[in-house]
């Protein structure tokens, strides 16, 4: 699609530093693209890239647009600025008619209700029970096994499985590989090994959440997991039963979140990062890649946790460092109890591990 950045400016409310009818119809970085692309400034790291760009247009902020050699639409948050331009000039082609396709090898029960331009692709399964949102969209090998629900234009690419209960807001996104509604981790001890808990509840998607390629979110024990509106989830997340997790929360790929955490709105999360089970996380809260969270927080703000990799001598001395602080602890606890310190702890003193 080709538009002007007059067009674009208008319609992001932008200031155009530049010729009104300059063309561009697709995008492109700042150090590759070429003319007829649009481009972007929005982290200093690429700034140098900035004075050699051979793009037609650059989004940036207004304290950059002085330096751009080319046009420049000038917005306070050029990044979001142009995701929205780059959906516009590469959406996909909707000019066919929309009518509902079914792909040959595709099994539908009866039972199932389709809506009206719902395209379901070769050899997916729509269960019984299962009823598809007028324009979703079913990729090739999918899987809904039976009572599945999915809003208005939602999309499953190929391979997803949603399990029995699974209910879908409108205009969700389920990238490859996905599996939403498989059983919680629940086994009770017992005497002789371990005895499977049943898992009863269902898994409930908001409106306008993405969903990342083989990512596992599992059905609750006897509520439901529930994932809230516009929330972001990257490839390869593990989100446990019951868990919840607050509206236009994002997490980054290999999160891995322990059964009944509560996460709040608004909260980042880096990639790698674990949650212990049963936690409480308020809302606006975010946490640096590789961080081990083992308590609720309470308060907003960044947090951080887990050890950035050192020399591997290095490493080898902290570690027995380590494994001597329970003995220094109770030392030092020792000597401020002998001086009268107040608040001393006493030698016997357990460490804390909830």
């Amino acid at each position: 699609m080709v538009w002007t950045l007059g067009q674009l400016a208008l319609r992001f409310g932008c200031e155009l530093r530049g010729d009104p009818d300059v063309r561009v119809d697709h995008v492109g970085t700042l150090a590759g693209a070429g003319p007829g692309a649009i481009t972007f400034l929005a982290i200093t790291l690429y700034r140098p890239h900035l004075a050699k760009t051979r793009a037609s247009a650059v989004v940036l902020d207004a304290a950059s647009a002085a330096d751009s050699p080319v046009a420049a639409l000038v917005s306070s948050n050029p990044y979001a600025t142009y995701a929205r331009i780059a959906t516009l000039l590469h959406a996909p082609d909707d000019s066919g008619p929309q009518v509902g396709r079914i792909a040959p090898g595709a099994v539908i029960d009866p039972a199932a209700q389709i809506g009206a331009g719902v395209q379901i692709g070769p050899h997916a399964v729509i269960g019984p029970g299962c009823v598809l949102g007028e324009g979703t969209r079913i990729g090739p090998g999918c899987v809904l096994t039976a009572n599945v629900r999915t809003g208005a234009n939602c999309e499953l690419r190929a391979r997803v499985t949603l399990e029995s209960g699974v209910h879908l807001g409108d205009r969700v996104l389920i990238h490859a590989g996905a599996v939403l509604g498989a059983d919680g981790f629940g086994f009770a001890r017992d005497r002789d090994g371990w005895v499977k808990v049943p898992q009863l509840g269902g898994v409930r998607i908001g409106n306008d959440v993405e969903i990342g390629a083989n990512t596992t979110i599992d059905r609750g024990a006897i509520e439901d997991t529930l994932i809230g509106d516009g929330v972001k989830i990257d490839n390869q997340v593990q989100i446990g039963h019951n868990v919840v997790v607050g509206e236009h929360t994002v997490m980054a790929a290999f999160v891995g979140i322990s059964g009944s955490t509560r996460i709040g709105r608004r909260c980042m999360i880096g990639g790698s990062t674990g949650f212990v089970g049963h936690l409480e996380i308020c809302d606006d809260v975010a946490f640096t890649g590789d961080s081990m969270i083992a308590r609720s927080i309470d308060k907003p703000g960044i947090y951080s946790g887990g050890l950035p990799a050192e020399p591997a001598r290095l490493w080898r001395r902290l570690a027995a460092r380590f494994r001597q602080l329970d003995t220094l602890a109770g030392r030092v606890g020792s000597i401020e109890k002998a001086v009268g310190l107040k608040g001393a702890a006493p030698e016997t003193q357990e460490a804390d591990h909830d």
